[in-house]
């Protein structure tokens, strides 16, 4: 049975405490004994008749009943609907840092995208060592992008307006070969800057991570590495 609330515990109390009371009123409406104990029957079987049809009966007790449970599936939709929200909300917050931590990933030829085809104008492939023709630092090439990718305050700092055409060329991620001292460890090129040369091995403490060895003219990629350039 459904839970009485305070109003309806008011309204039971109110008509309970209302017989004495219409009781103590009838006296002054009759005029003899007869006439008082007839207004009273009256008064008590009307009370009563209210009563047993708001709290007696199961068709009043149905409507409360569906009352209730309307409420209650008020509630239960509108929490459901919070819930809904705070889900949805969440779950963009970790779509975007996984777009953003994806985007990041993407810059300085560090896309796992597969480069299959192979554009017949990328001239050096992964694994070749190159040297650089101004700087003269040594390394090998761990991958390629048809134009530059990185962020634009980086290509904004890199090439200013005199130089804007270069950032529509291909550019290399470049392990540097550590016995030149350079100071970096990693550099991001384009094409024009760099020169293929053979016999000479490089030294770096990421090496293995992407080659497996070097047969003398350029360096044999790890199998994951070559999943992602399969024409070099």
């Amino acid at each position: 049975m459904p839970h009485i609330n305070a109003a309806a515990a008011l309204q039971i109390g109110m008509l309970l405490s209302a017989l004495p009371a219409q009781y103590l009123i009838s006296r002054w409406y009759g005029t003899n004994s007869a006439q008082r104990i007839q207004i009273t029957e009256r008064l008590i079987i009307a009370s009563w008749s209210r009563f047993t049809k708001s709290y007696l009966s199961l068709d009043a007790w149905a409507d409360r009943l569906k009352l209730w449970l309307s409420e209650t599936r008020t509630c239960l939709n509108v929490g459901l609907l919070i819930l809904h929200f705070r889900n949805w909300y969440n779950g963009e917050k970790e779509t975007k840092i996984g777009d953003s931590e994806a985007e990041t990933h993407s810059y300085f030829a560090e896309s796992t995208h597969i480069r299959s085809p192979r554009p017949e104008y990328i001239q050096f492939g992964v694994g070749q060592v190159v040297v650089h023709k101004a700087l003269g630092y040594s390394g090998v090439i761990v991958g390629w992008d048809i134009k530059a990718k990185a962020p634009e305050e980086w290509l904004q700092h890199k090439y200013p307006p005199a130089k804007q055409d270069l950032k529509e060329t291909p550019h290399y991620r470049i392990l540097i070969n550590k016995v030149n001292g350079f100071g970096k460890s990693t550099a991001y090129v384009p094409e024009e800057e760099i020169t293929i040369t053979v016999g000479l091995e490089v030294h770096h403490p990421d090496l293995k991570a992407y080659f497996s060895g070097y047969d003398g003219s350029k360096y044999i990629m790890q199998p994951w590495l070559k999943k992602i350039y399969p024409h070099d």
